[in-house]
């Protein structure tokens, strides 16, 4: 029996408090390989200037909320065996794997190559793109775990490209916090290690998969959803990162170090282990599509 795949466009923006999360997110989709999946387009308020509200401790949440129930909406109505997902930040990842677990009786194994784990909130770090794993687990905002109908079982999940950050980076990073407000409430670490969350550095990752083949066979894993945020990747050598803005380097969390031919030979390795079911690509920034775009924008033969 063929499998139906769809293909999900989700420009969402406010997760990250980030309007160029959009335009990474329609360049990403209109980068992949042409073929017969249908793309479909998830509604997002378009970023109109206007700062985003902080509901309840979360920058945006309404239209978080409002976004996620119409990804659940469109799911729903075509009922897919497979879903690639073209994001925007890192929170529209929860509405297909939500629905994939669900659809494979709450068994999906999920990789999360990642250089965060997005588990746990920070106060004063109110932007909703730091939760989407917890939320899927059950175990992150309130309001978004009430869409999460089947919890995913915390041995089901392997974070993979879990960046460490040195000691005096750590220091840099305690410092900024501190300077903003901003503090853990719990420590990603102490939820992987209570969870038993099983994990692998980019360094571990370099000359085997071995800790994940052990995972997925332990585990029993058969469906496998594989979320990709792209700063996973070494902000030296792939240079569309918020890490790697040419201005402004963002020094606030630790950048991944993965390179992308061990990225391709990771999820290479993955589809051949188990049955691929869910694919999620998220925080693409181009800046210099973006830079671009914006000169383009201010000439003027090209607005008259």
């Amino acid at each position: 029996m063929t499998k139906k795949t769809i293909r999900l466009l989700m420009p969402q923006w406010q997760g990250g408090n980030n309007p160029n999360y959009s335009f990474g997110a329609e360049l990403l989709a209109w980068l992949a390989p042409d073929n017969d999946q249908p793309l479909i387009h998830v509604p997002v308020q378009a970023y109109d200037g206007t700062p985003l509200e902080n509901e309840n401790g979360m920058n945006g949440r309404n239209q978080l909320l409002d976004q996620l129930k119409s990804a659940h909406h469109i799911i729903d109505a075509h009922k897919p065996d497979r879903i690639v997902m073209f994001g925007g930040d890192c929170l529209v990842e929860q509405a297909p794997f939500a629905y994939l677990n669900e659809r494979y009786g709450g068994e999906l194994g999920l990789i999360w190559i990642d250089a965060h784990s997005d588990l746990v909130n920070y106060v004063g770090y109110d932007n909703g793109h730091a939760l989407p794993l917890g939320n899927l687990l059950g175990i992150g905002d309130e309001e978004f775990v009430k869409h999460v109908k089947v919890p995913l079982k915390p041995e089901n999940v392997f974070i993979a490209g879990l960046a460490t950050p040195t000691e005096q980076e750590t220091e840099v990073v305690s410092e900024a916090f501190q300077r903003l407000g901003i503090a853990p409430t719990e420590q990603d670490t102490e939820v992987i290690q209570r969870l038993g969350i099983k994990t692998a550095g980019t360094k571990e990752l370099t000359n085997s998969m071995e800790s994940i083949k052990a995972w997925i066979k332990e585990s029993g894993i058969k469906h496998l959803a594989i979320h990709l945020d792209l700063d996973v990747l070494d902000p030296k050598a792939f240079r569309s990162l918020l890490f790697a803005n040419p201005e402004a380097p963002y020094h606030f969390s630790p950048a991944g170090t993965m390179q992308m031919l061990q990225l391709l030979n990771l999820l290479k390795g993955l589809s051949e282990e188990a049955d691929v079911v869910g694919l999620g690509i998220t925080e693409h920034m181009p800046w210099d599509s973006i830079n671009l775009k914006k000169l383009l924008g201010e000439i003027p033969i090209l607005n008259k």
